[in-house]
């Protein structure tokens, strides 16, 4: 039975991704941000949801280790918690690279890391980051500059755990979705066609299936979901 670590698990994609695992049959231990307003209640005993502000490092580091000494070894974690900013090079200064480096590098850097060495001390783990399509091509980000470069970072983590893991048995991915279909992206783009989005349980499926057996042999995925973007 595979034990799953979601941060941002009260997110669109969050909620998604909690799902789908437990109907994968997976232990799910999400986590949220402190005082969250959006509920995150599952009735299972295979679920457990803790709080943690994922900029405090040590903290994190703390909950990693007592989140697997409570329900088992981390076999899987999704990491989801981020931010965006729209803004092109003339009105993009650098406060608002570092706001957006608090949010999508610490965010990601804070829990991937001890993960990482529990998974590595253990044998074996999969580590899925969300990184975006102007995090992967720098020409994109025109119009999302402190977002893209931030962004860009997740690829470079991945790479760099991939290459700290060796011959093991641990995998670090990338997710990099178009435009998630969520209420809120309707909200702000009401005249897009909704069609060619990427549905956030779509996303999830993806992801349960990298994670299992089946997707053993792969390496270093990035997993481009761009439905018809």
């Amino acid at each position: 039975m595979r034990h799953v670590l979601i941060t941002g698990a009260s997110g669109n994609l969050g909620k998604s991704l909690v799902n789908r695992f437990l109907a994968a049959g997976s232990r799910v231990t999400a986590i949220v941000i402190p005082d969250d307003p959006v509920s995150l209640v599952h009735s299972s005993p295979m679920f457990a949801k803790y709080e943690a502000d994922l900029n405090d490092e040590p903290f994190v580091e703390r909950l990693v280790g007592d989140i697997a000494l409570k329900h088992g070894d981390i076999d899987v974690a999704v990491l989801t918690t981020g931010g965006f900013v729209m803004g092109n090079i003339q009105i993009t200064r650098s406060a608002e690279i570092f706001k957006q480096y608090r949010l999508n590098v610490e965010t990601a850097y804070h829990i991937a890391r001890p993960v990482f060495i529990h998974m590595m001390e253990k044998g074996y783990g999969r580590i899925f980051m969300v990184g975006s399509r102007p995090g992967s091509d720098m020409r994109a980000s025109k119009d999302t500059v402190a977002y893209g470069l931030t962004k860009s970072l997740i690829f470079r983590l991945a790479e760099i755990l991939n290459e700290s893991a060796g011959a093991a048995n641990v995998v670090s991915s990338v997710i990099v979705p178009s435009i998630i279909d969520t209420p809120q992206n309707r909200a702000s783009m009401p005249d897009a066609d909704f069609s060619t989005w990427m549905n956030p349980d779509s996303i999830a499926e993806v992801v349960e299936f990298y994670s299992s057996p089946a997707a053993d042999g792969l390496r270093e995925p990035v997993l481009k979901l761009f439905n018809k973007a």
